[in-house]
């Protein structure tokens, strides 16, 4: 196996496979990357076995082959070479060693055969859709903060896809807070019973979605999802669990309600919280009417308050909220106004754009 290849070209695909690879195995060979050097250019495999990651780069190959190398290291080398250089990928003959070669530059890695790497077993997928890129992105920037990461209640350690009427729907929780998107249905005869896709899917899918432009191809199966998208295509397991009833959690009788300007409340929340306990990260609104009041005690360092001018003419509530769970979700709200909807200070709240009914987020209550 021979190849030469831009610099940026390997250092950028090196870079979107490796994020799949964990540096430290037990199992040798799932820290490494599969090169195979085709008449087409060089493919690039990466996996953890529940999710892997093939890209490919166009080239003219002196000699045709395959073998692994450590993801990270290679990566690494590549990234430090000259910027507009070629590098050369060489595999000795005896194939227990890859030369890294750019101008006067020489990195020999040890190697593992290529036939040992694993592959996931794709099999059928009955579903399959295309899907903007930007609206994909869009909808993971806006659930993605809600994912449970508590390992004991795997099934919410992901984002929840299903449809829903004329509406594909997008599902995070972790049980303190709900974020839902929803966006029309691809297709008129899209339908599929809900997956639950793996954050650390996710999380790639939006890299890969960022800044791009034009559809992604996505096929799901049981117990797989696949996204394609240029020369990449991601492969993914499942959350083999069941995804709780989130529409009960949804509130629909909250008819106290508050309109703010969106960064001022932010500000001021992450202003106040400053001197919150690190354990609670309690923030307490007072409303009156026309009036909120942010409140912060800690016993240990002290108290914090601010109050704000806001649109509120319902009688006076006091509740209180996680202030970094509050953040987070202002921050994806990207609205000039937020509005608010109160019932009772043990009720949830629910948290939408004025001008956006496509996505609301709940927040669960804390005791102040």
């Amino acid at each position: 196996m021979q190849i030469t290849l831009p610099r940026a070209a390997l250092n950028a695909a090196l870079d979107q496979v490796k994020k799949v690879v964990e540096r430290r195995n037990t199992i040798p060979i799932l820290s490494n990357v599969l090169l195979t050097a085709t008449a087409a250019g060089l493919s690039i495999k990466g996996t953890d076995l529940d999710i892997e990651i093939v890209t490919r780069i166009d080239g003219t190959p002196e000699a045709l082959g395959a073998t692994t190398a450590p993801a990270g290291l290679l990566s690494d080398i590549v990234r430090k070479m000259p910027d507009k250089s070629q590098v050369t990928l060489c595999l000795d003959p005896a194939g227990t060693s890859l030369r890294v070669e750019s101008g006067r530059a020489r990195m020999d890695l040890n190697t593992l055969p290529a036939s040992d790497y694993p592959d996931i077993t794709v099999g059928e997928f009955p579903v399959r859709f295309s899907f903007p890129a930007a609206t994909l992105t869009r909808m993971i920037a806006r659930t993605a903060f809600a994912i449970s990461t508590e390992e004991t209640r795997y099934y919410l350690n992901g984002l929840y896809w299903h449809v829903s009427g004329d509406h594909l729907v997008m599902v995070a929780t972790d049980g303190h807070r709900l974020a839902k998107v929803v966006t029309p249905r691809p297709s008129p005869d899209l339908d599929f019973a809900g997956i639950i896709a793996p954050a650390k899917t996710i999380a790639r899918l939006h890299d890969m979605a960022k800044g791009a432009e034009g559809d992604l191809a996505i096929e799901i199966s049981e117990t797989k999802i696949r996204v394609a998208f240029g020369a990449s295509v991601l492969t993914s397991k499942l959350i083999d669990g069941t995804f709780p009833d989130y529409q009960r959690v949804i509130p629909r009788d909250n008819d106290k309600r508050l309109t703010v300007d969106r960064a001022t409340l932010a500000e001021a929340i992450d202003r106040v919280s400053t001197v919150a306990s690190e354990r609670g990260r309690a923030v307490k609104l007072n409303l009156q009417p026309d009036s909120l009041q942010l409140q912060v005690h800690n016993a240990d360092s002290g108290t914090g308050d601010e109050t704000l001018d806001v649109t509120y003419a319902d009688e006076p509530i006091a509740i209180g909220f996680n202030s970094l769970y509050v953040g987070d979700a202002l921050k994806v709200l990207d609205s000039k106004d937020v509005c608010v909807a109160l019932a009772n200070p043990g009720a949830p709240a629910l948290l939408t754009n004025p001008q956006d009914d496509s996505f609301l987020i709940v927040l669960m209550p804390m005791r102040v």
